[in-house]
């Protein structure tokens, strides 16, 4: 008979459940234990070893694919990867933070610039996963809207409203905030503007987003104002912008066009 614990022995002592060491299993990072004479799976100290490790890299953010080879590896090839995941994390802690940081401008100073509807609209895409620079900017956009635009903003809200249920649509904007990385002249930059013009193109309702917020004078230096806010931030953004308003325009929509400097 070989010494040792059962499985759930085994995932008591190490601190964690019997479905997580089956699944540890399955995915090759710790051997299953053969059974005994009396049929029982027995797991000895080296089995509970690798578990705890298996263990403690999966809590400090390792991801299970990526264990596997870190059990086997040297200590330098192990420190290595724990270096790149700790950079991982501090990314994802710094993310985390910024959205943080965002909610407490909206609850703070937003409600005194924005009503209540718009401020929770801002949230709600906070927790669609839209990133943290991209609300800020929709936000500065929506205060120079309501302000040039007052008679229109209450419309373009509810708009707004019905596009975030759109998953489409969510999905492209995500990718175009990604797209703030690529260089200017990436040729992915003029596919995602086809990809996203057509999706509104398909959408009557939600180009309203873009067109329902033209006022009736100076239309162009308004819009201009408030569609262009920020891009000068990034050339690649910029470029997006008009290739997805040159295909809007293509397709018979009426967009004010820049002033020129």
């Amino acid at each position: 008979m070989r010494n040792g614990v059962t499985i759930g022995q085994a995932a008591a002592f190490v601190g964690v459940t019997v479905k997580t060491v089956r699944h540890y299993h399955k995915l090759g990072l710790v051997e299953e234990p053969e059974r005994d004479s009396s049929g029982y799976r027995r797991y000895g100290s080296a089995d509970l070893l690798r578990l705890v490790q298996a263990r403690t890299l999966a809590a400090a953010g390792v991801p299970l694919a990526e264990i596997g080879p870190l059990l086997g590896a040297d200590a330098a090839l192990f420190a290595t990867a724990l270096t790149d995941v700790e950079r991982q994390l501090t990314e994802r802690i710094e993310e985390l933070t910024a959205r943080r940081d965002t909610l407490h401008r909206l609850a703070d100073g937003d409600r005194a610039l924005l009503p209540d509807r718009a401020v929770a609209l801002l949230e709600r895409m906070l927790g669609l996963g839209f990133p943290a620079a991209e609300v800020a900017a929709t936000r500065e956009g929506w205060v120079l809207a309501k302000a040039l635009v007052p008679e229109g903003f209450d419309a373009y809200l509810t708009d707004f409203e019905h596009a975030l249920e759109d998953t489409g649509l969510v999905a492209l904007t995500r990718r175009a905030a990604e797209a703030a990385a690529w260089e200017p002249d990436d040729p992915r930059i003029a596919e995602l503007a086809t990809a996203a013009a057509d999706h509104y193109l398909a959408n009557p309702a939600l180009l309203k987003t873009v067109t329902s917020l033209q006022a009736r004078t100076e239309s162009a230096t308004r819009y201009t104002l408030i569609a262009h806010h920020g891009e000068e931030r990034t050339p690649t953004a910029a470029r997006l912008a008009a290739l997805f308003e040159a295909r809007l325009r293509a397709a018979g929509i009426h967009i004010p066009r820049p002033n020129p400097h």
